[in-house]
């Protein structure tokens, strides 16, 4: 679930010691779950219980506990997925998890489920606080611009990569078209890289990529 990915010694320390005083005994494991067999079960407290399986895992809460999540953020069926539905429950019962784990949570809600979180928190969420949000500023920002949605070096322009590139990066063949940019300028952001047609040229040549070449 959450896990610690920087340098910050202090915090790190204090989630380690925060945890070894939090009551997540590991109990009969067996369980079937939306992610297959438990392989390891964990109660969190009564009614609330974290399945590992072979391949993912996530939070079980019985009824009486799942009545307590936030209904913009609660789930029918009262499983909760690891990689950003946990958050969900952070948020509804933080008494169990680490500071450090709540901070995470916050951030997860604001990133993945921004709607959800605004109605919930009554609060405006601008780009810089939520991944998602930002991305749809990105797509309505750029809604009528070349997007690149694959590149590769170019075997044929060399110092250049080829992209395809759609209106807005949708995701369609109808009206793809392909682009040289310099190997220097290709520099993929946040969310995509957008093409500058008065620096990258449109190109109709031979093609690097299969599926193009395959058309000429």
């Amino acid at each position: 679930m959450a896990e610690i990915h920087d340098d910050m010694a202090t915090e790190k320390a204090v989630h380690e010691a925060e945890l070894r005083t939090l009551d997540r005994p590991t109990i009969r494991a067996g369980a079937s779950t939306p992610w297959g067999m438990a392989q390891v079960s964990r109660r969190y407290a009564n009614g609330i219980v974290l399945h590992s399986t072979a391949g993912h895992g996530g939070l079980h809460l019985d009824e009486i506990a799942n009545a307590v999540v936030h209904p913009l953020y609660r789930n029918d069926d009262g499983f909760y997925e690891e990689d950003c539905e946990w958050a969900k429950i952070a948020h509804a019962f933080p008494q169990l998890f680490t500071a450090y784990e709540r901070r995470l949570a916050n951030r997860t809600l604001r990133d993945s489920y921004p709607d959800a979180y605004e109605r919930a928190m009554g609060v405006t969420l601008d780009g810089s606080q939520s991944h998602l949000r930002d991305r749809q500023e990105f797509e309505k920002r750029h809604r009528n611009d070349w997007v690149v949605i694959a590149a590769l070096n170019s075997d044929h322009q060399p110092g250049f990569v080829e992209c395809i590139a759609t209106l807005g990066g949708i995701r369609v063949q109808v009206g793809e078209r392909r682009f040289l940019v310099p190997r220097s300028d290709y520099v993929i952001g946040r969310h995509g890289f957008v093409i500058d047609p008065l620096k990258h040229q449109s190109y109709d040549g031979p093609s690097s990529f299969v599926t193009w070449a395959a058309r000429q």
